[in-house]
């Protein structure tokens, strides 16, 4: 006999085909991004910037997606926009042809600012589909859909290394292609979210939201604990996505192609913990991920600055396979203290994880030049330690159990 599937079922029901695709198109969407930052060694050289204007490139490109994600957020919660997806892949594309063409630092900031309001309006429903298709499965759901953004982010530089460093900046263009590949993937979740919301609204007691027993105020003061730890974590980030190459290349004396391969490792470890954090956090409680990330990587990157080479390499996979398992856990967390605003949730944890990149990598360009980048890596690796802090977050998988 025929099983008829019903809509509460569907609804109910952990999607993995969707979750591979949100995935496949997060990791097209941020290697994207990495391109930029992985090219920094020769925009430097064709523009004779400086590392403070190196800076300034990551922190405008961050500041527009951190300033738009929020809002983004706060409008699809109220109005879900399926097809948003396509529109923000395309102003990266755009984006990223105008840098390959970019003939000034000016017009290079105005080209990366695209690219920004591409992220920022990628995220925040890209994250609501994944959440959708998670079947209650949030901590998988999420670690799958950042999977895919970290995979890119490893990719990115290592694709960068062999095709645009040798053939020089125009070759940035070839990457068009790929958002191409991107814009056909987010197509094809446009129609299962369409599908999906149409079959919620005729079916809400299907889509329950779980509640907590929080005052607002303890609310409040958990998010800006979680946001005080999205600082420590994407500021020190900030060090390694913009300041790695040069940190290798100034101590080691090694090639930039070279550098490159060393923050493809890092960046695959970064995949590798993002992949782990979700289910874990899903089991054992996702505020004891947090901990044990944040917190727990903070020998590793002390001992980073003081070390060979080959321990380098080895500490910088280390200390990425542990702070990475972090964000899952904590957006999720975060989408359990405000029920039904994962849209305003994800955009404003998003958003501030990249406005803390962008500035922090700003500050530390500011710093690297006054002083030196081994200097930047001594003092950034302190910064783990503010993860002592997250003793005062609620259990609220307790709280629900009981």
């Amino acid at each position: 006999m025929e099983t008829i599937k019903t809509n509460s079922e569907i609804v109910k029901k952990t999607t993995y085909s969707i979750l591979f695709i949100i995935s496949f198109s997060h990791l097209i969407n941020d290697l994207l991004q990495a391109v930029v930052p992985s090219i920094y060694p020769l925009l430097k050289e064709n523009f004779n910037l400086s590392f403070s204007q190196i800076g300034i490139i990551t922190f405008t490109y961050q500041i527009v997606a951190s300033i738009l994600q929020p809002f983004v957020g706060m409008y699809t919660d109220k109005k879900s926009k399926p097809y948003s997806l396509i529109i923000g892949m395309c102003f990266t594309m755009t984006g990223l042809f105008l840098v390959s063409i970019a003939s000034s630092f000016t017009y290079l900031l105005l080209s990366v600012s695209l690219i920004g309001i591409g992220s920022s309006i990628f995220h925040p429903e890209s994250s609501r589909v994944a959440h959708l298709a998670s079947g209650g499965k949030k901590g998988l759901a999420q670690s799958i859909f950042q999977l895919g953004g970290n995979a890119g982010s490893a990719i990115g530089p290592l694709l960068a290394a062999f095709i645009i460093i040798p053939h020089g900046q125009s070759y940035v263009a070839w990457f068009c292609i790929i958002a191409l590949v991107g814009i056909f993937a987010l197509y094809k979740i446009a129609l299962w979210y369409t599908e999906h919301l149409a079959l919620r609204n005729t079916n809400k007691t299907a889509y329950k939201i779980e509640t907590h027993h929080l005052s607002k105020n303890r609310v409040i003061g958990s998010l800006v604990i979680l946001l005080v730890l999205i600082f420590s974590k994407y500021f020190y980030m900030a060090s390694i996505t913009s300041y790695y190459t040069f940190f290798l290349i100034d101590k080691f004396h090694i090639s930039i192609q070279q550098s490159q391969i060393y923050l493809f490792l890092f960046s695959g470890a970064v995949a590798a913990g993002t992949l782990i954090g979700g289910p874990i956090g899903d089991r054992f409680g996702r505020k004891y991920v947090i901990w044990i990330s944040i917190l727990g990587v903070a020998p590793f990157t002390m001992m980073l600055p003081y070390v060979s080479l080959f321990w380098v390499g080895i500490l910088s996979v280390i200390i990425g396979l542990i702070l990475s398992s972090a964000f899952s856990a904590i957006l999720v967390y975060a989408t359990e203290l405000m029920p039904g605003k994962v849209g305003l949730v994800a955009g404003l944890f998003f958003g501030f994880a990249f406005g803390m990149g962008g500035l922090g990598s700003a500050v530390l360009g500011k710093i690297a030049d006054a002083t030196s980048i081994e200097y930047v890596f001594k003092i950034c690796a302190f910064l783990p330690l503010i993860g002592v802090i997250t003793g005062f977050l609620p259990n609220i998988e307790a709280r629900k159990k009981a």
